[in-house]
């Protein structure tokens, strides 16, 4: 993927080296890989404090300086943030960015503590997109996902995604249906569609990123490929199965590694938004 030329510029707050608490037990074992697996991509603010609570702590706001970051890994977060927000304001009217937060081992967030045991994740309260680059090796190394770039870039944009779901209101009116559902099974289905509408959202980012930059940041060949190897490595198919569990589709949260997939490719072969209607598919 193609991306140094990419403008910066994405509103990046960096707190990481501020400390925050560390995860309980030191370090990321199997428990918490058990975490990252069921919660990864999209976690929902509410369990995101659960979790804080039981896992020792909640942690003051923090502050880290607003810029461009000097490091690679950090610039590129910046890069693909900012890029990501070219194209909604593009495709969205009234788009407005979200926060992004880089940290490391847990900070304050407006839904919580948050934890880097939860990978990356995006708060509505605040409208900000949270996310620990130490995530990338865990992904990778644990659940089989690309490294490529345009992997990690697809994290960030699906984040994203949840972002523009709330500012079109979508995720109020998940969390409604989800309060009328006639128990856990339904209220999953609607879980599954807001996350495979965010992966579709990632997809459509991908098919405009070199248009919005003049080809500074664009995909390369065997990039969407690389994309779609993450997308199959985090179905929750997939990581039911690494954890050694029964495949339950009814508990599925985000969807089937087929599913990602499929709206990771809807997104980018249409680049329109209106073709991420996950909630009218059968």
């Amino acid at each position: 993927m193609r991306w140094q030329g990419g403008r910066t510029g994405g509103g990046v707050e960096d707190r990481r080296g501020l400390g925050g608490g560390a995860v309980a037990g030191g370090g990321i074992g199997v428990g918490v890989l058990a975490i990252i697996g069921y919660l990864v991509f999209g976690i929902d603010p509410s369990t995101t404090t659960q979790l804080a609570s039981r896992l020792g702590g909640v942690g003051a706001e923090q502050q880290g300086e607003v810029g461009t970051p000097q490091d690679q890994a950090g610039r590129f977060v910046d890069v693909i943030g900012a890029n990501i927000n070219d194209v909604w304001t593009q495709r969205l009217d009234g788009y407005q960015p979200p926060k992004v937060v880089l940290y490391e081992s847990g900070t304050g967030t407006g839904c919580g503590f948050g934890q880097s045991a939860m990978g990356p994740f995006y708060c509505p309260s605040d409208r900000t997109v949270y996310l620990d680059l130490g995530f990338w090796q865990e992904m990778e190394t644990q659940l089989g996902a690309s490294g490529a770039d345009f992997a990690r870039a697809y994290v960030i944009a699906h984040e994203f995604g949840h972002h523009v779901q709330t500012l079109t209101g979508t995720s109020d009116q998940v969390r409604q249906a989800q309060q009328r559902a006639r128990g856990e099974a339904e209220a999953n289905r609607y879980s599954v569609a807001l996350e495979l509408q965010a992966d579709c959202y990632a997809g459509v980012w991908a098919k405009n990123a070199a248009a919005v930059s003049n080809g500074q940041v664009a995909l390369e060949a065997g990039d969407i490929e690389e994309g779609m190897k993450t997308a199959q490595a985090i179905g929750d198919d997939a990581l039911q199965g690494r954890a050694g569990g029964a495949v339950s589709p009814e508990s599925f949260t985000h969807g089937s590694s087929a599913q990602r997939v499929e709206w990771l490719l809807r997104g980018y072969q249409s680049g329109d938004p209106a073709a991420c209607d996950t909630f009218g598919a059968s």
